[in-house]
């Protein structure tokens, strides 16, 4: 088998269920030929399923030692947080995965400062991927976290809606904070190749209905539990090996990242913008779309804002004017 790169990816969290999909993916995808799994609980199960699936090429290491796993680590995929339970929302895990966030940056910072790119992916992402930012002294282009999610779900809900396959259905994207205050961007939108604008407000999709359906995509992880009795673990692990594999100078990423942002209106803060993901790392335009639009961006922007606010009342990150104390490309 051909790889992509034969430098070392290290799944933080590989003994669950999104961390053992995400060493799976990598594989069959074929992205590099050293992989190491590392997580608190032994991942040795994993890695012996992964060695008896028959991998060619491929150097499979599992450890619980941070140290041994971050040597050397050129790209690193963390889902290595507390998951959603039916009845939460991603807000509530603030306080105890955005500790584990800081000691996952402090770990960066220790062991692997030469890490390429990192992505996080465990809840609530915007916030814990910017404290991991924050402790590891990483610059903003080589930290993202998984936003596509949405706009995928978005893409599926109207792919159902319309009867037709979800190819057809284009232009989706979702932007600002992965949680229930995203703002949904339609206007971009084409259903078989026709603006779903046109759609919006007939009798095949009255305008109650795509309200209904933009409240149902923020909700979309609610859903999987629901359906499931567990959260989500095979899209955001196949969305996340996706965006590795885009830096990776592999296929390009269709969907929005999560970003840091620092522009005039929006700054100091993590959030899904119309980004692109390459070797260079991740590079993002702030999103165009309708008034209305905008102003979901803006109160998605301010509900990201309180959050990390209160990060600063928990004292897991400090006053915004030092965090280039901490990290001085913030």
């Amino acid at each position: 088998m051909g790889f992509l790169t034969s430098d070392k990816l290290v799944i933080v969290g590989a003994a669950g269920m999104i961390g053992s999909n995400m060493v799976q993916t990598a594989l069959m995808m074929g992205l590099t030929s050293n992989i190491c799994l590392y997580d608190v609980f032994s991942p040795e199960g994993v890695a012996e399923e992964m060695r008896q699936s028959g991998f060619d090429g491929v150097n499979i290491t599992a450890t619980t030692d941070v140290a041994e796993a971050f040597k050397d680590a050129k790209y690193i995929i963390s889902s290595g947080g507390a998951p959603r339970k039916a009845g939460m929302t991603r807000e509530d895990l603030l306080k105890g995965n955005c500790e584990i966030a800081e000691q996952l940056g402090k770990n960066i910072k220790t062991y692997c400062p030469d890490v390429k790119h990192v992505v996080i992916i465990f809840n609530p992402a915007d916030l814990t991927g910017l404290v991991t930012l924050l402790y590891s002294g990483l610059k903003p282009s080589q930290v993202t976290t998984l936003a596509g999610l949405d706009s995928t779900r978005l893409q599926s809900a109207l792919a159902k809606k319309f009867g037709v396959m979800q190819s057809e259905v284009t232009g989706c994207a979702t932007y600002g904070g992965h949680g229930e205050q995203m703002a949904v961007f339609g206007s971009a939108v084409k259903i078989a190749g026709k603006p779903l604008n046109d759609l919006i407000g007939t009798a095949d999709f009255t305008a109650e209905e795509w309200e209904q359906m933009k409240v149902d995509v923020t909700k979309g992880g609610a859903k999987i539990i629901e359906l499931r009795g567990r959260s989500s673990f095979q899209s955001p692990s196949y969305l996340s090996v996706e965006m590795i594999r885009s830096v990776m100078g592999g296929e390009k990423f269709r969907w929005p990242a999560g970003t840091y942002v620092s522009t005039d209106k929006y700054n100091h803060i993590m959030m899904a913008m119309d980004t692109t993901l390459d070797a260079n790392g991740c590079h993002y335009n702030v999103p165009t779309g309708t008034e209305d639009e905008v102003a979901k961006l803006d109160a998605s922007y301010a509900h990201l804002c309180k959050m990390r606010d209160e990060l600063v009342t928990l004292n897991i990150v400090p006053e915004i004017a030092k965090w280039s104390e901490i990290n001085p490309n913030l």
